[in-house]
């Protein structure tokens, strides 16, 4: 048997096991992620942060409809959503499906709960189909990934993977409640998270579908890539203090300009990241305290964000950006001084992953196009528990996520799905 696909060519996916329509997968994504989007904080947009009244609503119908695909549902204490499917084999080890399902403020439909619905809708295929599988099964639909409340990201799947700092527990959100509170107000008790413990030999990989959140597969004008890495991250701030001066008595040769030395700052972020493949920097914040039209800057803090697939790589950038800064410093006659904020390691994806997504792709009749994760994912904090692997959809409008403009198409969810259902059902 051999499924068409939505061109009209055929296509053994699944190795022929599935024989739902095109397309329907895909429409069935893209309505449960309308039916999840109708919960939110604001009535203005698109908005689900931490343990919310609507991403309870959201857990809620995770958990109905994990339980209707017939998994074994339960919802832990810090809100992940984790729905299991056990194997008949003896001593079957684990594969894990997950994705977040909270959001950005005035978010898209899509990031993180893509990856979670189209994972849920292999499943109820699975369980259509009869299918028996070498390895148990779950998915996690993680509480919290985009560190929006609290300022911390990968809060679901730190602790899921015995990764969550007690200290976290007395860290307060901007209404002044703390993440213990929030926590007991949910029904649950904050004291069990410090007992998550990290599992150890029972996972044999975790997998992630995410929407791209950029323009490389809309530009190759293919649906799907094999993320080949995640790339690592520095955040930090860079203060540069001047001399705050009268904008019109003021000599141009005598200016010691906080925002003129920042601006060349800004502009070798750009010339050192610019032509290196996965090398991105960023400025994406300026600050500048008591700013007014005819007064020469005396202070200027501006952000840095450097990521690349390989820490060696993203070092080097840094490295290289603060030596320009002591040189930019120098000329100008300010003082610089830098704060690091936050360092996360670059996470490879896993060589057989790519490989059994790759042939997935190829049995689908479609272009391999290996691309590495700019943005950073629950993948990570998998990263030396098991093999990582992350299957990436095209995403539309340009690329544009962490909007309402972010967009996916039915049909490259429905690959998507039908990809996923591959891999699982030819897992050798």
């Amino acid at each position: 048997m051999r499924v068409e696909r939505p061109n009209g060519r055929d296509s053994a996916i699944a190795n022929g096991r599935s024989t739902a329509p095109a397309e329907v997968f895909g429409s069935r994504i893209l309505a449960l992620a309308d039916r999840l989007a109708q919960h939110s904080d604001t009535a203005d947009g698109l908005s689900c942060t931490f343990f919310t009244p609507a991403h309870r609503a959201v857990a809620a119908d995770l958990k109905r409809w994990m339980g209707e695909a017939g998994l074994a549902v339960e919802v832990d204490a810090i809100g992940n959503v984790i729905g299991r499917l056990r194997s008949s084999k003896s001593g079957a080890k684990t594969v894990v499906l997950g994705s977040h399902y909270d959001t950005v403020v005035n978010a898209g439909k899509y990031d993180g709960r893509l990856g979670i619905l189209t994972a849920l809708v292999v499943i109820e295929q699975l369980k259509t189909l009869k299918c028996q599988l070498p390895f148990n099964l779950n998915l996690i639909a993680f509480s919290e990934e985009e560190g929006v409340r609290f300022s911390i990201p990968y809060i679901g799947s730190r602790a899921v993977t015995g990764r969550f700092d007690p200290d976290l527990l007395q860290r307060t959100d901007a209404m002044g409640h703390t993440f213990a509170e929030i926590v007991r107000v949910a029904g649950f008790d904050p004291g069990e998270l410090a007992a998550f413990e990290r599992p150890r030999d029972n996972l044999q990989a975790y997998l992630e579908v995410h929407i791209e959140q950029g323009p490389v597969l809309l530009n190759r004008d293919v649906p799907l890539g094999v993320v080949t890495a995640i790339s690592g991250g520095v955040r930090q701030t860079v203060t540069i203090t001047g001399t705050r001066n009268h904008a019109g008595s003021t000599p141009m040769d005598m200016r010691h300009d906080a925002l003129a030395a920042a601006a060349e700052v800004i502009l070798a972020v750009e010339r050192r990241c610019r032509g290196v493949p996965g090398l991105v920097g960023t400025v994406g914040k300026v600050e500048i305290p008591n700013s007014a039209i005819n007064v020469v800057a005396g202070t200027c803090t501006l952000s840095l964000d450097i990521r690349a697939p390989d820490d060696r790589t993203r070092d080097a950038a840094v490295s290289d950006i603060h030596h320009e800064i002591g040189c930019v410093a120098a000329r100008r006659g300010v003082a610089a001084l830098i704060k690091e904020l936050m360092r996360m390691a670059a996470v490879p994806c896993s060589p057989q992953l790519r490989a059994r997504l790759a042939g997935a792709i190829a049995r689908a009749g479609l272009p391999i196009v290996e691309l590495p994760s700019g943005a950073g994912h629950d993948a990570v904090m998998f990263d030396g528990l098991t093999e990582v692997g992350m299957l990436f959809v095209r995403c539309g409008n340009g690329g544009i996520s962490h909007s309402p403009l972010e967009t996916v198409t039915a049909e490259d969810a429905d690959i998507a799905a039908r990809v996923l259902f591959d891999v699982l059902t030819n897992w050798n």
